[in-house]
């Protein structure tokens, strides 16, 4: 049988929380043949690629990346597969180096990194018109700028704080 992993799973090859990867590594079995468009969708690190491929040789299944031209049916296309995998981590280590060497040039000319933080007297009208009820999240986005992401994370925090005050 051939499990092809090309569109189903939108999770970064990078992240090892990756349910619908599980989900089709549990399916396979032996003789089948395992389909994904690139290599760096399967895994950005060296380890995992190679934990993946020791795995799918332990249920003798075949692996084939489209995009990369590897099938480990063959001698050559297990060779790439392991070149493909030092180049998928070695490109990973280098985004790794030049977000640090932009936050740190960053940094030297007086700018601090990350995202601005949300304007407290708007993220408390935000807290306002929640409290109130007579508006939606994504109207009250809309009204005062603060983001959903945001609003939430000032709810939950302020949950958190009245809780531990009701508790002490």
């Amino acid at each position: 049988m051939r499990i092809d992993f090309l569109d189903t799973e939108k999770a970064s090859g990078g992240k090892d929380d990756r349910p619908e990867l599980a989900k089709a590594l549990e399916m396979l079995r032996e003789g089948d043949t395992f389909i994904v468009y690139k290599l760096d969708r399967l895994a950005r690190s060296t380890l995992k690629l190679i934990e993946t491929l020791d795995l799918l040789n332990k249920k003798d299944v075949e692996f084939v990346s489209l995009s990369d031209n590897i099938d480990t049916s063959t001698a050559a296309g297990k060779a790439m597969f392991g070149m493909m995998a030092v180049f998928a981590e070695f490109e990973k280590s280098i985004i790794r180096e030049r977000t640090i060497a932009g936050l740190e040039s960053a940094k030297a000319r007086g700018r601090k990194g990350g995202r601005p933080m949300t304007d407290k007297k708007k993220l408390d009208q935000a807290i306002k018109l929640h409290e109130g009820g007579e508006f939606t999240v994504t109207q009250i986005e809309k009204m005062t700028g603060v983001s959903k992401g945001s609003l939430y994370r000032e709810l939950n925090r302020r949950k958190q704080a009245t809780k531990a005050t009701e508790t002490v």
